[in-house]
């Protein structure tokens, strides 16, 4: 239960941090030229991506729509039998990555299922990002870890005992 709580904890903080970074980046980055931070190697600047990753697929919005749900419904269906702190974490973050940008594809514009998600932090020479994006990639170098630690999703089920021998 004590896990299923960190999973739940952790994607609703994360969800809510991305949420809030976003508010702030489209009322002060959005329409905005681009400000740099940390010697110019952190840039604010604005940019909504209807397509994944680096703007890949920008005319499947629907198709990410509906795998983010899919990733959604998963995630909650194996929740309650999470046992792992990391896998609980992992979970969680992917959760909170997963429904940030959901919530942008279902509410942004041009409109619900079809927006595109603001992304508007670039480190560097990177492309620009979110912090669901982190998000995403921080939970699946968790699931990762655990998967090649051989630390199961759910653990195994204990046989039932063996029934007394019965003397003759």
């Amino acid at each position: 239960m004590r896990r299923t709580y960190l999973l739940w904890v952790t994607a609703a903080v994360g969800l809510a941090i991305d949420q809030g970074t976003k508010a702030v980046a489209a009322v002060a980055v959005e329409g905005h030229e681009p400000t740099t931070v940390l010697g110019g190697k952190v840039t604010f600047t604005a940019f909504r991506n209807s397509g994944a990753a680096g703007s890949f697929a920008p005319h499947a919005t629907l198709v990410f729509t509906l795998l983010a749900l899919c990733v959604l419904a998963f995630i909650a269906r194996v929740a309650p039998a999470v046992r792992s702190t990391g896998w609980a974490l992992g979970l969680g973050l992917l959760f909170a990555g997963a429904g940030g940008n959901l919530t942008d594809r279902l509410f942004r514009t041009p409109g619900f299922g079809r927006g595109a998600v603001l992304d508007f932090i670039r480190v560097g020479d990177s492309g620009i990002f979110n912090l669901a994006d982190q998000c995403v990639t921080a939970g699946a170098v968790l699931v990762l870890i655990q998967s090649f630690r051989g630390i199961p999703l759910r653990p195994k089920p204990t046989p039932p005992p063996a029934p007394a021998p019965t003397s003759p």
